[in-house]
């Protein structure tokens, strides 16, 4: 497994994660054996970087994760905190970041947590010197290692870059959602930033096993949340309308190489951006999970390939959610 330093971390972590927010909730039921053995199975796999939050399931998702790290103490864990609470910045304060980390590290069986990331704050908290201030005094304190931000758009994610101890950002990038490699990747790359990847199968449109008659749970987001009826429409199919998505795919799928899924060819083009840390798909099972892994074992695509990918955004995607995010 190829590996990149994270940001200001200096962590080297594989270039393909473990997101583990399908393990925690919102995905439909995933049992907890199938959840161990998709971590299991990543590890084995040589994923080293593994992405939760302490919303994700109530803490299931970071209790789960924290299992797997007694078991193998060098994986790198990052979490995230913020959205236990109502989304106005007077809740991003001291006494609910200490609160919100004691649990988290509970959750995690740890004292010192690799990485904490802020989980999609307003984009007033992103401008408050405070914040920033407190998460050093954190990081003092010995509660995490380091700090970054999980963003929704753009300018959060320059604004971010620019604070000067931010290690991370995490940001939406895949086939479907191009907008973060015009001024993000490069700004990132310029401060030293890492950049974590996430939503990259757009919710698993671009796993390419989806279909106009695919059903989902009553608990999925990916049926609860198409209009952002709960949280950010983006975070679901990357705010794409569900019938564009499927249309795109199919005009995407004859640049899959044989022998390849749609999920690795699309893992591996955000791979081959330059600037990206880390990509965390997430995985039900163990077979996806080792599936995922592998897209790593994949060569670059080529320069046609990507033109193409670019055209079939450009005709479909862009003007759908180009404006938004």
């Amino acid at each position: 497994m190829e590996t990149r330093v994270l940001g200001r971390t200096s962590k080297n972590v594989s270039v393909i994660g473990f997101g583990a927010w399908q393990i925690g909730a919102s995905w439909g039921e995933v049992s907890e054996t199938d959840a161990m053995d998709a971590l299991h199975a990543a590890a084995e796999s040589g994923v080293t970087f593994f992405d939760t939050a302490d919303v994700y399931g109530d803490g299931r998702s970071e209790q789960l994760v924290g299992r797997l790290l007694k078991e193998r103490p060098d994986i790198t864990v990052a979490t995230k905190m913020g959205r236990r609470a109502d989304q106005v910045p007077e809740n991003y304060n001291p006494d609910n970041f200490r609160a919100w980390n004691d649990r988290s590290r509970q959750n995690l069986g740890v004292d010192t947590i690799d990485l904490v990331q802020l989980h999609c704050p307003p984009a007033r908290v992103i401008d408050t010197d405070a914040v920033f201030d407190d998460l050093d005094a954190m990081v003092a304190e010995g509660r995490m290692r380091a700090y970054g931000v999980s963003v929704e758009t753009v300018d959060e994610a320059l604004a971010a870059i620019a604070r000067p101890h931010v290690a991370s950002v995490q940001i939406i990038l895949n086939a479907f959602r191009h907008k973060p490699l015009e001024k993000v990747l490069p700004a990132a790359r310029e401060a030293g930033v890492g950049i974590i990847a996430r939503v990259p199968l757009a919710s698993g449109l671009l796993s390419g096993r989806f279909s106009a008659d695919t059903a989902f749970a009553e608990d999925d987001h990916r049926n609860f949340n198409r209009e952002g009826q709960a949280f950010d429409k983006g975070e679901t199919f990357s705010g794409i309308d569900y019938a564009t998505g499927l249309e795109a795919v199919e005009r995407l799928r004859p640049l899959v190489p044989e022998g390849v899924t749609m999920a690795q060819f699309a893992l591996r083009w955000i791979l081959d951006q330059e600037g990206v840390s880390v990509v965390i798909p997430g995985a039900r099972n163990a077979e996806q999970a080792r599936g995922n892994a592998s897209a790593a074992e994949l060569a670059p695509l080529g320069p046609e390939v990507r033109a193409r990918v670019a055209e079939v955004y450009d005709e479909l995607i862009r003007p759908q959610v180009h404006h938004l995010w």
